[in-house]
């Protein structure tokens, strides 16, 4: 049973934080959603899905997906009662299905806080010892240093700048991808 747990069917959990909690998304979080998202500051560091003004219409639609959603895990951030951010790793397909892609952002209020470093952490934890994934990795646009900083807290490693991959604003950027292997991140552990 444990083998297929994350990629028949989703079962998503509450991860009790002492700032914050990560919880499945609910119709509920529409309003909250739409006052954190609404920001260009942190569109511009999402792909293009994430759209920018980010109206009630959009915020609908995601609640509606990730209700649905039954092959990733999609997380709130929970911070004083309000969904202020979203974390989540999508499961990998075919060859690829020993691999989480891991994606996250939080309202520009809660930033600076070590929100973000500890939810990641938090996150990687959990799917490394509840799910069969192998690694877990993420793909940064060049500017966002914050976000290369957060996953370089938590243990992953860059192994790849892809050049002018990226079409974000009208400018073409450089991706980078860091990426957690499940026996490293033992390792890390270990060491703790």
């Amino acid at each position: 049973m444990q083998a297929n747990l994350y990629f028949d069917s989703m079962h998503l959990p509450i991860i009790e934080r002492e700032l914050y909690q990560m919880r499945p998304w609910c119709p509920e979080d529409a309003s909250s959603l739409v006052q954190h998202a609404n920001n260009p500051k942190v569109a511009r560091n999402l792909r293009d899905g994430f759209p920018y003004p980010y109206t009630m219409n959009d915020a609908r639609k995601w609640l509606e997906m990730a209700g649905e959603n039954r092959t990733d895990l999609i997380l709130a951030i929970e911070i004083d009662g309000k969904a202020a951010g979203g974390i989540g790793i999508h499961a990998g397909k075919d060859v690829y299905r020993y691999n989480g892609e891991i994606g996250y952002w939080l309202s520009e209020i809660h930033w600076g806080r070590g929100i973000m470093s500890d939810a990641v952490a938090a996150l990687v934890d959990h799917a490394f010892l509840q799910t069969r994934w192998l690694r877990i990795f993420a793909t940064i646009f060049q500017h966002n240093i914050s976000s290369m900083r957060v996953l370089e807290k938590c243990g992953f490693t860059l192994e790849a700048i892809h050049k002018k991959t990226v079409m974000k604003e009208g400018e073409l950027l450089d991706e980078h991808l860091f990426a957690l292997l499940k026996e490293q991140w033992k390792v890390n552990k270990s060491r703790t």
